[in-house]
């Protein structure tokens, strides 16, 4: 799970593999060398977009064994990046070539406003994976013409037709994910995991019939595939060398290989022995077996995510978005946050959940702070700031999970930003002295509580399926508030005080409070058009979460609304009630979870988490435009460069940044693009 898992036990050989690299390095983009001390973390804006870049410190503390896992891994990981194009949408990577051959090779007007909008609308594809919106889901809207860009096509020898060359302009596929009550989200989500004449009763008939051999550890069905119709009959095409994706794939396994030759120790090299394994045939079994060996194999300096993990682009929550996470352990941060997974019984018995939902026994829930050395696919440019996994219910209440918060990536958002927009929507002078103050030190722990206790506490009741099964199209929703409730009932509370991670736990508490109510019913509305039905996952629980407290609690006024100067402001009165409010729809989001109460969880994110007061939102978009400031971050990788001596061998490699953002792009589709045969 991503803020914004993995089991079985299988013994694998650890095969000797030569330290000698034997292929050249597939990139040899543009970069440029940043000074620490003067590390601009900004690149570019435009549209509702801010390009930025990281760090990557600690890099030279590592030995060069250490470089070149990392290095492998993010090759492997950037080998599969075409991947996610293709499965956020059919003609996506039709549309980006022919766009990028124009940009490459167009030699025409570059000073006009219909290039400008050309040149804009590119680099949101780009940002995207894609022509849908990264997070609203809602297809981009090209501020140029049909016969422009027929115009520029022609002047660059550029074919783009048919209805890859319609979608852009028209009406149709015009959401990338659909979530809307009471239609067929399947057949209306332009997402590619569905062949064109699947429906949703499709696709929760066909696995309804499939039964795991071991019930109490169900199998992921359908998170390595596609569902299409053949002669009238449902088939997977699975991902896997030889299947779906398979020319990627092969290049992913031979890096994963390389990176298995070096890895740190025999159960890192174990894993990713049975990653690629997996990789090979698709099984998910398989799949289980490795997760099961990478949430055990805590130790080293490295670390990775890497295959079809999250479900969220899925409308039904069955198939993974290909994804890559390459990590270097902080250990200053790590050792001073492990104190939260070392009590993480100790948060689960003091939850306000029922009795019968409680673990008896939470297990192996490990949390590191790292430092990103590299992200593609659904976590690039858009990357989540923490992540826990794997997303098995039974593999983290038998075998645990493993937490991460990116450090290096939370401090480049920190770094980068300013203060207006938060002066422009906090009450008083109070709420922004608390947010200055402790502001950061509240979102890392929250997001710390969010990872290693949230998605880790609860269990299902017996008998009780999968929450894709029970909860549907609620189910990505419900465990992010949930998560997030975990973090917010104990984020007010002298434990963390106890714990040594805060010098005063209420004033750290009530910032955390502040922010997430300002954020939940006020200022992520700048991500909407005004009339927007709010949809994605993560926005959706911090609106129901908001939403149902401030209703909850208007009798005793904890959170007043307030008109102050012709605006409006949200300020909370009473931090005691809102607590018990956050932990009574903690015990309510637990129990639905458990039971897979489908009727309760409709009327929880219907009721709150999806229309917008439409008041407010044209106020906030108004308040908001004197900003120059985008509403989306996201983040070119910097480029690891190794240096070969005349046998092939890698000597060194050096970390430098990508001249810009087009430069990076343009680079990627060139080494990377392993998918000749669009599907």
């Amino acid at each position: 799970m991503k803020l914004k898992s993995i089991v079985v036990f299988c013994f694998v050989a650890v095969f000797a593999w030569s330290c000698k690299d034997d292929s050249k390095a597939p990139t040899e983009q543009d970069t440029v060398e940043v000074s620490d001390e003067k590390f601009d973390f900004n690149v570019e804006q435009f549209a509702d977009i801010k390009i930025l870049r990281y760090q990557i410190p600690g890099w030279d503390n590592l030995s060069l064994k250490e470089q070149k896992l990392v290095y492998y891994l993010t090759q492997a990981g950037l080998a599969g990046r075409d991947i996610m194009w293709d499965q956020n949408y059919r003609h996506n990577l039709k549309i980006r070539k022919a766009l990028e051959n124009v940009y490459a090779n167009y030699s025409g007007d570059k000073s006009s406003d219909d290039w400008n909008a050309f040149e804009v609308y590119l680099k949101r594809v780009w940002f995207s994976n894609g022509i849908h919106h990264h997070y609203s889901n809602d297809k981009l809207k090209p501020e140029f013409s049909k016969d422009y860009l027929n115009e520029l096509l022609l002047a660059t020898n550029t074919k783009l037709d048919g209805e890859a060359f319609d979608v852009i302009f028209n009406d149709k596929d015009m959401k990338k994910v659909n979530q809307a009550k009471g239609v067929d989200n399947v057949a209306l989500s332009a997402v590619n995991f569905y062949g064109p004449d699947v429906t949703n009763e499709d696709v929760i008939g066909f696995y309804k019939n499939k039964k795991s051999p071991n019930p109490e550890q169900p199998l992921s069905y359908g998170l390595n595939s596609q569902l299409v119709k053949e002669n009238g009959e449902l088939k997977e095409r699975v991902y896997k060398s030889g299947g779906l994706y398979g020319s990627a794939i092969d290049e992913i396994i031979k890096w994963l290989e390389k990176a298995q030759g070096v890895a740190e120790n025999k159960a890192q090299g174990d894993a990713l022995g049975l990653l690629i394994e997996y990789y090979k045939s698709g099984d998910l079994q398989t799949w289980d077996d490795y997760n099961v060996a990478w949430t055990a194999a805590t130790e080293g300096n490295v670390d990775y995510i890497n295959s079809f993990i999250e479900v969220y682009n899925d409308p039904l929550g069955y198939r993974g978005s290909y994804e890559t996470i390459v990590q270097i352990n902080d250990f200053d941060m790590s050792k001073k946050m492990k104190v939260l997974s070392d009590n993480a019984q100790w948060f689960e018995d003091n939850s306000p959940l029922m009795d019968e939902h409680k673990k008896k026994n939470v297990v192996g829930v490990t949390y590191k702070v790292v430092t990103v050395a590299g992200e593609a696919g659904d976590a690039s440019p858009s990357t989540p700031i923490g992540v826990n996994l794997p997303n098995a219910n039974w593999i983290r209440k038998e075998v645990g999970s493993k937490s991460v918060s990116l450090g290096n990536i939370i401090n480049a958002y920190n770094n980068a930003g300013s203060t207006g927009r938060l002066k422009e929507f906090v009450h008083d002078e109070e709420e922004l002295q608390l947010e200055e103050e402790y502001g950061q030190l509240a979102d890392k722990l929250h997001t710390a509580l969010h990872e290693v206790i949230g998605h880790a506490s609860g269990q299902l009741n017996p008998g009780v399926g999968e929450t894709k099964e029970t909860l549907k199209n609620y189910a990505s929703t419900l465990e992010e508030g949930r998560a997030d409730l975990v973090g917010l009932y104990y984020l007010y509370n002298p434990k963390l005080q106890e714990l040594g991670l805060v010098e005063d736990w209420q004033k750290v508490g009530k910032a955390a409070y502040d922010g997430y109510i300002r954020n939940g019913l006020m200022t992520q509305l700048i991500r909407l058009n005004l009339g927007d039905d709010v949809e994605e996952a993560h926005m959706r629980n911090r609106q129901w979460v908001s939403a149902w407290v401030f209703e909850k609690g208007k009798a005793d006024n904890v959170i007043e609304k307030v008109n102050k100067d012709g605006k409006t402001y949200f300020n909370i009165n009473d931090y005691e009630k809102l607590h018990d409010l956050f932990g009574q729809l903690l015990r309510e989001t637990q129990r639905i979870k458990s039971e897979g109460d489908y009727a309760a969880v409709e009327a929880l994110v219907e009721g709150y988490g999806v229309k917008v007061d439409q008041d407010v939102h044209a106020e906030v978009l108004e308040r908001n435009k004197q900003f120059k400031s985008a509403p989306y971050s996201g983040f070119v990788n910097p480029v690891l460069v190794p240096e070969m001596d005349d046998n092939g061998e890698i000597t060194a490699i050096k970390v430098t940044q990508p001249a810009g953002f087009p430069e990076q792009m343009l680079e990627y589709s060139k080494a990377y693009s392993h998918l000749p045969e669009v599907n």
